[in-house]
């Protein structure tokens, strides 16, 4: 069982990660990146949500915050892109 982060992934994070491009309409998962302060609630760390546009160099996130859907303005750096097409392929 992973927890936590590997050796070579501890300290500074990679630039790739930094600058990562994500796109609107793609399924992202909200991760907590600790080198890098965040702006919102902890409650949200670990929901799947939606882009739905980008302000700046941040991204709108759609996601459900109980029974409602909520937007988030959060920094790349704590989205990671799920690969949902994989999932679609095997259930056909």
């Amino acid at each position: 069982m992973k927890i936590g982060k590997q050796i070579r992934e501890r300290g500074k994070i990679r630039f790739s990660e930094y600058f990562k491009e994500l796109k609107e309409g793609e399924i992202v998962g909200v991760v907590n990146e600790a080198s890098i302060p965040f702006s919102f609630s902890k409650r949200i760390i670990g929901k799947t949500g939606k882009i739905v546009g980008s302000k700046g160099k941040y991204k709108l996130v759609q996601l459900m915050d109980g029974n409602k859907e909520k937007e988030y303005i959060i920094h790349p750096i704590h989205l990671k892109k799920l690969n949902t097409s994989k999932a679609k392929e095997k259930k056909r």
